[in-house]
C-alpha cells in the first residue's frame, strides 16, 4: 500500500512539474528589464482613437522607483496607472474612470518583439467579480517615437470589449 502511495504521489508531482515547465505564465520574466523599457516612454504621447485625440504622460516619481502614466483625452475622463517593481515582479495599478483600481502583474516580457502583457491580479472598489474592470494590458514598443496599446474591459466574467491605440512621441 505505501508502495502504491509513493508511486501515486511521485506520479502527481512529475506531472505538475512538466505542466509548470510547459507554462509561460510560470516562467520567469525579466521584471526589472521590463521595467528598464517602461522607464524609456518618459515624455508625452499622442493617438486618434475612436473617441478622439488621446494623450499619454509619463513621469518617473519616487527616485525612480515608480512611472506614472497620466491618460487624457478629449472625450474622456482622466486616469492614472502607477507601473512599479514589488520584490522580483512588474505591477502595475489602473485608477480606471470606470471607478476601480485594478492591480495587473506583467507575465510576459519579449524584448525583441518589444511586447509587455500585464494580466489581472485584483482590484479594489470592484462591486462584484463581474463587474466592469480593466483585466489584462498589453503594451508594444514599436521603437524609440512609436508604442501602441490595448486594454482588455471584462464584465460578466469574460472580456467585453478591448481598447487599442497607437502612440506617437510628442515630446
Amino acid at each position: 500500500m505505501r508502495t502504491n502511495l509513493f508511486l501515486i504521489a511521485n506520479l502527481l508531482l512529475t506531472s505538475a512539474a512538466v505542466h509548470a515547465a510547459d507554462n509561460p505564465a510560470d516562467r520567469t520574466m525579466d521584471a526589472r528589464a521590463a521595467f528598464a523599457r517602461l522607464k524609456g516612454l518618459v515624455g508625452e504621447w499622442q493617438a486618434d482613437t475612436s473617441r478622439g485625440k488621446a494623450r499619454l504622460t509619463y513621469e518617473l516619481i519616487a527616485d525612480g522607483t515608480s512611472l506614472v502614466e497620466r491618460e487624457t483625452g478629449e472625450n474622456m475622463p482622466a486616469m492614472l496607472t502607477v507601473y512599479h517593481l514589488d520584490g522580483n515582479r512588474l505591477v502595475l495599478e489602473h485608477y480606471c474612470m470606470a471607478g476601480n483600481q485594478p492591480r495587473m502583474q506583467a507575465r510576459s516580457f519579449d524584448p525583441k518583439a518589444g511586447e509587455l502583457s500585464f494580466q489581472f491580479l485584483g482590484a479594489t472598489n470592484l462591486v462584484n467579480k463581474d463587474a466592469g474592470h480593466m483585466h489584462n494590458a498589453t503594451i508594444r514598443f514599436v521603437d524609440s517615437e512609436h508604442l501602441t496599446t490595448a486594454w482588455e474591459f471584462y464584465e460578466g466574467g469574460q472580456r467585453k470589449t478591448t481598447e487599442s491605440a497607437e502612440y506617437t512621441r510628442i515630446r
